[in-house]
Formats: structure tokens, C-alpha cells, sequence
């Protein structure tokens, strides 16, 4: 998070009270980076709030700048602004969906998460991350490189903020329930899936000097356990990562960060691996 140069801030304006701002402006102090506010919207014109937010940065000792746009749809215009901007994270509140509109559209939020080619933060609550639990969320079951990767990328992230905020890192797993049907034996008996996802976490028990109490690993869904954790934890912020999975644009996400986006109380940093990254740029290159 130390190498990000410029952050990306999504302003709703139909709010009063901009929490992704709020939350970009202390990630700013702590990292010194320069803020680009940007306003999604061709229909009235909000350069007035944009010069006023700016000002209101620039004298609190930070570099800002902002943009109006609109490039057919939310995501298209995030990430047109993110490139032409030269931003490496984008920060975002959230506002939960309605429950109708989900089931008949894809939110834009997940789109965003799915099609933008750098690190979102979705942010939810005003709450402090100061001294806070920083919870990173990984699956200790896979072993293939592009997993390893992302997991080692969830984790470090994770620690960064842990360390910026002076917090506690956790780390949460969900594993599957035991199936006689399985093909590798250690998956047919719960103490077997428990031993082999605690080895897997070894390592970053022995990098990051973690404690049993840190790490949290169930049985269970992911988009189930994560949430139950967070919010057992208090969490300030889950990290989250996802992989492409196949399909018609072969950019779609494994949907956990989607589904636990609206169940989570803490804010969630969305996170890819560097593989995905590229693809993703490819398609928009074309």
C-alpha cells in the first residue's frame, strides 16, 4: 500500500456525508499520496463541489484533484479516470442494493469488483482503523500458484494496514465439510481437513508471528464464515481477494467478496492477483 502514488475517490454527491473520502484522506496522510475525486455524472454539472472538496484537502496539507465524467456507465468511467489519472487504488462507499433490484441486475458495485484493473476499498462505516483488527480472508485449501500468490498478496496488504494502524492482523479460513467420496483421503474426516488447513497456515503463523488466537479456521461456506468472523472480531477493515474464473468476457470473479459485500459491517479492500491484473488491462486495451 506504501507504493500507491494516487488514490482514485469515488463521490457520490446526492450524500451529505462522503465516508470514502473520509477514509481516503487519513489513508493519504499515512502514505502520502496524492487524491483524485471524481464524480460520476453527465446531467448536472458539480465542479462547485469538487473545487470546494479539493480546497478542502489542499489546506489540510494534501495534494488533490478532481474530475467530472461519464463514460456510459460507472465502472467504464472508474476505470477510464484510473488510468488517465495514473491512480493505483480506488476507494468507494458502499450502499447496500435493494434486494429486488440485486436479483434482477448486477449492482455496480460488483462489476466494479470484477472488471477494475487495481485494488478497490469499499468503504462502509466511519469507524476508526486505528488499533483496530485487520482481517485477511483467504482459502488454505488451494495450493496452485495463482492462489498462493493472492493469498501471500491478501495477507501482506493486510499487515501493511495492521502496521499503519497499529492493529492486530487475523487471518480467517473456511474449509469444506467432510465428504466419505473424496478422493484424497485427508478430505473425508474433519480433523484431517483441520490439520491439513492449519499446515497450510504455518506460514504465515511463522511470518507474521501470529498467535492461535489469530487465526480462524471453520467449517463452513466462505460468504458465511468471513461475515461471522468479522463481525465477532469487530473487524475495521476484511481484506479480500478474487480469482477469474472462465466465461463469456473471462474476466468474472469467484463471487465470495460480492456476496459478503452487503453482509460485512467493516470496510472490505478487494484485492487480485497480478495475472488477472494483466488480462484485465488486455480487454480494455481492445
Amino acid at each position: 500500500m506504501q507504493a500507491i502514488k494516487r488514490i482514485l475517490v469515488v463521490i457520490d454527491p446526492t450524500q451529505t456525508t462522503h465516508l470514502a473520502l473520509n477514509r481516503a484522506r487519513l489513508i493519504a496522510g499515512v502514505i502520502e499520496s496524492e487524491l483524485h475525486l471524481l464524480v460520476c455524472e453527465n446531467r448536472q454539472d458539480y465542479t462547485p463541489l469538487l473545487d470546494k472538496l479539493c480546497g478542502e484537502l489542499q489546506a489540510a496539507g494534501l495534494k488533490a484533484s478532481s474530475t467530472q465524467a461519464w463514460h456510459g456507465s460507472l465502472t467504464d468511467t472508474v476505470i477510464h479516470v484510473l488510468h488517465s489519472a495514473g491512480c493505483g487504488l480506488v476507494i468507494k462507499q458502499h450502499l447496500p442494493d435493494n434486494p429486488i433490484k440485486k436479483a434482477l441486475l448486477t449492482p455496480d458495485d460488483w462489476k466494479l469488483l470484477r472488471y477494475c484493473p487495481a485494488p478497490v476499498l469499499m468503504v462502509k462505516s466511519d469507524t476508526s482503523w486505528m488499533q483496530g483488527t485487520i482481517l485477511a480472508a483467504v482459502d488454505l485449501g488451494y495450493h496452485d500458484d495463482a492462489h498462493q500468490v493472492l493469498h501471500d498478496t491478501i495477507v501482506s496488504h493486510a499487515a501493511d494496514i495492521a502496521e499503519m494502524t497499529n492493529g492486530q492482523l487475523h487471518l480467517v479460513s473456511a474449509h469444506p465439510a467432510p465428504m466419505l467420496s473424496a478422493s484424497d483421503p485427508v478430505y473425508q474426516l474433519r480433523e484431517g481437513i483441520a490439520a491439513r488447513y492449519a499446515e497450510n497456515a504455518a506460514k504465515y503463523i511463522s511470518q507474521y508471528n501470529l498467535s492461535d488466537a489469530q487465526l480462524h479456521i471453520d467449517e463452513g461456506p466462505a460468504d458465511t464464515l468471513i461475515p461471522k468472523i468479522a463481525k465477532k472480531l469487530q473487524a475495521s477493515v476484511t481484506v479480500i481477494g478474487t480469482v477469474a474464473r472462465t466465461g463469456i468476457s473471462g474476466a468474472l470473479i469467484g463471487n465470495t467478496a460480492e456476496v459478503v459485500l452487503d453482509q460485512l459491517g467493516s470496510d472490505v479492500l478487494v484485492l487480485k492477483p497480478d495475472d488477472m491484473l494483466a488480462h484485465l488491462e488486455n480487454l480494455l486495451e481492445k
